[in-house]
């Protein structure tokens, strides 16, 4: 701290950065250049109760010239002594300082109880943990908002007294009085400051407390104070001129200059100069550390070696190898002298030890992603299962000591059982030294725009609307300030009103502000000690596991090491087929499966890749369909090639591996390299290779090239290109197809990707496919199950499983599980996919059914499960489902008789409880069974409806089907019939379909358009709607309807796209088919009177008339009678005749007039 003099009267001591969310606006970034302004030579950075950008802003400062002093806000709760006058239990403000490294080490440790002993309520530290925490610390008394003001403000002078005592006795000299003023226009201070800056000088003066000025800086200037009111109301979801209290600050809450201060406190030099004073005691800051590791072995090294070898052996046992073995083991001499020499083998050890933990007990494991795969002693140590030497996998991608970084393996667990490792992990090192990863959720302008119109209570349509003009690049909005460039209509709004115009400068302002704290999805670290030592902690309250304060990036700067436990459904979905299969007595082993499988290509050239792994999307089967893979290599090229940029090159890559084009050469020295891609560079190893054969680089120098050319360094690149040419010359390359050969580096590098990351997502994929091609049935129940709660997944499923002509048996409560279950062939439909039922309820119902067998009747059902359990809505879905038909074969009548049998449920219940001490067991069999409620159960289109509710989409049949036989006539097309059609190119057709779901949107030119899900009884498909056609049927797009459309359909990525051009309602289509008749199936003579009844309730109206006939069931013989006169029908006709009793099923028929 010598630059620091009597030049710089003053150093800000409270200041809150955005890492105060939604309190501080101080931008990390901005921090070093407003202390150079303001002739600081250091500041303190004091966020509200954390330390989140400590070591970030410390790191900002030190490179920005400015010293940083280290330290945190907190709420206390005081209870120095016992008597009463102290119970009090308001939370007050002081800010603590880091004065050398034990304070340091305290802070953190203050810092992490600070969440980690909250329990759910109010962060705050206990005096207590202040009395033991304090050495090191210097202590800020917090002003009006501390304990010594707040009594003051009380005229509770004794207390404020005794306040003063219990910080000097616990902080000594550490301890200072602080003193705020914030008057600005109305004065030097605000109405509290006014009230207590006396008291407290005196209190200062009589115990010789120093006293030092502070300012609690949230803000930049003066004119950011509106913008800043704003953030704190986002933060209390309150609203700027609302009449209720909330939190505010002042105008003066800003980043004011030493000036500025010397000004406002020229009657209180001393408070002026022990700013510096604490300044240069505080000469201290975090360091950056190399990484820590736990200690795993006495000897890692000799450990590592003796663990690889003996993986290495096992591996070599019984497999193929694509190299003698001696490449094999020299290659892993290599690779553990470079992990050795760079100091990692404890962390393979580490990671193989929790992946071996996860394969003995039984939780799938992936192969391993990321370059990690490329090592052949992570592939020892079972950490991946591909061999990096068959299949060209580079460990110099991964390691190499040219680039000194920590390694990174990405492992894949099922997601199911992923927390089961970690706790391995937590209970092998202690749950004191494992930690997830804090992330931060920040303002973007889309949010910003619609939280800042919020607390300035703007109509929500019309901010919305306004946060939708902002355009969307690369799935995130820009900000607004290019917003208002690009795009005319928000400047029109901007300009059109001074109410917008105020939202969006204040949007602007606190745009990119840090909102929320998270945890990262995967990354776990592990410590060698606790981890508050190294780090602060955060408890984010939806998990039970602590976290790191610092972002990922700072928490390895700090020294800790990050794992990636990632939890992958794919990996459940194959295990759970497995299972499947094993109840049948197929064992398979998945990491055994053949990679030649005929019928597993069979499937990806077909593109029938539904469910299975990366391959699914609509892009992906038309890349199938074109390149019709035959190895697994061919797969690991189609992951790697589609993504933005390479994808141009998938066509040339099929053509030329399907014989249709000429592969192209480039030169002997690296034509064997692309021979796997057919002459494309495609991989990130592929540049490595090239730079290694033919400029006769090392492979730690090409990765450094390849890092160079990835990350678009310029300077870099300048400096790499006349080292590859010079040693692709000494090499006997021409120079012109040196240079031309640079130029395709430079720009395959740019995006060529990972091929151990694309090759290990590759060998899942195969795996899905696999089970798929040969175990279809297990595999579609697997998938099934893994999105039981998603109805919109379910129903592409089942459209999947119906294109595999695999039965899916509807819901029963004799026969279906909780879940997707398998029988022979089939599939049972689970009952916890219906919706409003929960699994939990139905494993009730199964555990009975195991226990005591199958349900005999609706009576012995009710009987033996208490109904009330289950729940009377998740009964109802059931019923609807047809999940009771094996017990009633009457919908209705069990649907209207549920109250009878909740409460017969009860008192079988009550006398079993009442008998159960009985000596004969019999205590149901005096009660009598109830009278259920008599009526016809509902007709069939009813029953359908009804399964739509419960289920989601229709199962057992579909609304349309009786129809289809007549739309052909009228050459109304099924959606299996058009897509057909179109692979011989667009055309203008006819097709039904009930909608499903209708999904609306805003394009950025700001016209409405929608997405329409629909389904007939060969599938389900997706029509789009632009605004204009939208505006004039959107009534009728509405879930349940049944339509007749005309559209424009088209084939895009071998997927038919669809365009909406007109609707119709089926039930006025109908209406106006002249040729349409009506046939009545019946059982009881007596239903005929009221069947003509109805016939006649639409004479005198326009519905076309239509031939009635009448089909009368007997036990005998089935007679058929044509009415002599047509008659009037539409579906409410209809819908009425099917609720007559005595009538069984009424259809419609094309008449055809002779």
């Amino acid at each position: 701290m010598s630059n620091i003099g009597t030049s710089n009267p003053f150093i800000h001591l409270r200041l809150h950065s955005s890492y105060s969310l939604l309190e501080g606006a101080i931008r990390p970034e901005e921090l070093p250049l407003l202390c150079k302004e303001a002739s600081m030579p250091a500041v303190a950075i004091t966020d509200s109760g954390n330390l989140f950008g400590a070591l970030e802003i410390s790191e900002l400062l030190i490179k920005g010239g400015v010293q940083p002093l280290i330290g945190c806000e907190f709420k206390i709760k005081l209870s120095i002594t016992n008597e009463e006058k102290f119970k009090d239990s308001d939370l007050y403000d002081i800010a603590l300082l880091a004065q050398n490294e034990r304070g340091y080490l305290n802070l953190l440790k203050l810092s992490s109880d600070y969440f980690l002993l909250s329990n759910g309520g109010a962060l705050a530290l206990e005096s207590i943990q202040l009395e033991k925490y304090s050495e090191g610390l210097i202590v800020l008394c917090g002003g009006v908002k501390g304990s010594i003001g707040h009594n003051i403000l009380k005229n509770n002078i004794d207390a404020a007294d005794s306040n003063v005592r219990w910080f000097k006795q616990i902080f000594g000299d550490r301890f200072y009085i602080e003193i705020q003023r914030h008057g600005g226009s109305k004065g030097l201070r605000t109405k509290d400051q006014d009230a207590t800056e006396p008291d407290l000088l005196r209190l200062a003066y009589e115990h010789e407390v120093p006293i030092v000025a502070t300012n609690d800086v949230h803000f930049r200037d003066r004119s950011s104070f509106e913008a800043q009111d704003v953030l704190l109301c986002i933060g209390q979801n309150a609203y700027v001129d609302q009449e209720a209290d909330r939190n505010k600050l002042t105008t003066e809450h800003f980043f004011k200059s030493s000036e500025e201060m010397l000004d406002l406190f020229n009657d209180l030099p001393e408070a002026l100069n022990n700013t510096l004073e604490i300044a240069m005691r505080c000469a201290f800051k975090p360091d950056k550390r190399d990484p820590i590791l736990p200690k795993f072995a006495a000897n890692e090294k000799q450990e590592l070696r003796a663990q690889a070898a003996q993986g290495l052996n096992n591996r070599m046992n019984g497999n193929a190898l694509a190299a003698p073995i001696s490449i094999y083991e020299k290659r892993l001499t290599d690779e553990l002298d470079i992990i050795e020499k760079m100091g990692f083998p404890g962390y393979f050890l580490i990671v193989a030890d929790f992946v071996k933990w996860a394969k003995d007990h039984g939780i799938p494991v992936g192969p391993g992603r990321g370059s990690g795969a490329g090592s052949l002693v992570a592939y020892s140590l079972t950490i991946t299962d591909l061999d990096p030497i068959k299949y060209g996998l580079l460990f110099e991608r991964f390691l190499n000591p040219e680039r000194v970084s920590m390694p990174d393996f990405d492992i894949d667990f099922c997601q199911d059982r992923r927390e089961e490792v970690i706790s391995y992990v937590q209970k092998k090192y202690g749950s004191d030294r494992v930690a997830q990863i804090i992330t931060f959720g920040a303002l973007l302008s889309r949010a910003a725009i619609r939280d800042v119109g919020r607390v300035l209570q703007m109509p929500y349509s019309q901010v919305d609307r306004i946060a939708k003009l902002v355009p969307v690049e690369a799935n995130k909005p820009v900000p607004i300030s290019k917003a208002l460039k690009d795009e005319p209509r928000l400047l029109e709004e901007k300009k059109s009103s001074e109410t917008v115009s105020r939202m969006l400068d204040y949007s602007i302002k606190i745009e990119g502000l840090l909102r929320n704290a998270s945890t990262h999805a995967a990354g776990i670290v592990i410590g060698d000690r606790p981890l508050e030592e190294l780090v602060p902690l955060y408890q984010d309250p939806r998990s039970d596991m602590p976290a790191t304060q610092f972002s990922m990036k700072w928490a390895e700067a700090a020294g800790l090491v990050k794992f990636d436990f990632l939890g992958l459904k794919t990996l459940t979905i194959i295990q759970n087929t497995i299972n499947l299969l094993e109840a049948k007595g197929v064992f398979v082993k998945i990491d055994e499966i053949p990679l030649d499988d005929l019928k597993t290509y069979e499937l990806y050239s077909n593109a029938q890749t539904m469910a299975v792994f990366q391959v699914e999307s609509s892009g992906m089967r038309s890349a199938l369909t074109q390149l019709k893979p035959n190895c697994l290599e061919d797969i690991i090229a189609l992951v790697a090639l589609y993504r933005p940029g390479p994808m141009e090159n998938i066509p040339k890559f099929c053509r030329v591996k399907n014989n249709l084009q000429e592969r192209e050469l480039i030169h002997p020295s690296i034509d064997s390299i692309l021979d796997e891609t057919q002459g494309i560079i495609v991989y990130q190893e592929q540049v490595m290779e090239i730079a290694r054969k033919m400029a006769g680089y090392t492979l730690g120098q090409a990765d450094l090239l390849r890092r160079a050319m990835g990350k678009k360094i310029k300077k870099d690149m300048d400096a790499e290109k006349p080292r590859f040419m010079s040693g692709a010359i000494e090499k006997g390359v021409d120079k012109t197809l040196a240079s031309r050969v640079w130029l395709l580096l430079e720009r395959f590098a740019n995006y060529g990707f990972n091929k151990s990351h694309a090759a290990a997502y590759a060998l899942v994929s195969y795996q899905t496919g696999w089970l798929k091609a040969n175990h279809p049935v297990e595999f579609m129940a697997a998938v099934m199950n893994n999105d039981l709660n998603s109805t919109d997944k379910l129903s592409l499923y089942k459209q999947e499983v119906d294109e595999l002509k695999i039965p899916i048996l509807p819901p029963s409560i004799n026969r279906s599980d909780d879940v997707f279950s398998v029988a022979g062939n089939d599939i049972n439909y689970a009952l916890g996919a219906l919706k409003n039922v929960g699994a939990e309820a139905m494993r009730v119902i199964i555990q009975e059914r195991a226990t005591n067998g199958y349900f005999k009747d609706i009576f012995d059902f009710a009987s033996r499960v208490e109904l009330r359990r289950i729940g009377k809505r998740s009964l109802e879905m059931l019923i609807s489902a047809g999940a009771f038909d094996d017990l009633l074969n009457n919908r209705k009548r069990v649907f209207i008789s549920l109250d009878i049998l909740i409460e017969f449920s009860a008192a079988c219940l009550s006398d079993r409880v009442s008998g159960q001490d009985s000596l004969f067991g019999d205590e149901n069999e005096h009660l009598p069974l109830p009278e259920l409620k008599k009526v016809e159960d509902w007709t069939k289109s009813e029953k359908l409806q009804r399964e739509y509710e419960s289920i989601g989409f229709y199962l057992s049949s579909h609304p349309l089907e009786e129809y289809m036989g007549m739309f052909g006539s009228k050459n109304i097309q099924k959606f299996s019939e058009l897509k057909a059609d179109l692979s011989s190119g667009p055309k203008l057709a006819k097709i039904s379909g009930s909608v499903l779901n209708k999904q609306e949107r805003m394009s950025n030119r700001g016209n409405k358009f929608a997405f329409v899900q629909l389904s007939d009884p060969s599938g389900i498909f997706e029509v789009t709607v632009f605004s204009e056609i939208l505006e004039k049927y959107r009534d009728k797009l509405i879930p349940g309807q049944s339509l007749l459309l005309t559209c424009e359909a088209s084939l895009e990525d071998n997927q038919p796209k669809i365009l909406l051009r007109k609707v119709e309602l089926l039930e006025d289509f109908l209406n106006s088919v002249e040729d349409l008749g009506t046939i009545i199936f019946m059982n009881d003579e007596k239903a005929v009177s009221r069947i003509k009844a109805q016939l006649e309730i639409l004479e005198g109206s326009n519905v076309r008339r239509g031939p009635v006939k009448l089909v009368v069931i007997d036990n005998e013989f089935d007679v058929e009678v044509e009415l002599p006169n047509s008659y009037r029908v539409n579906q409410d006709v209809l819908n009425s005749i099917a609720h007559i009793p005595g009538v069984l099923q009424v259809e419609r028929f094309e008449h055809k007039t002779s």
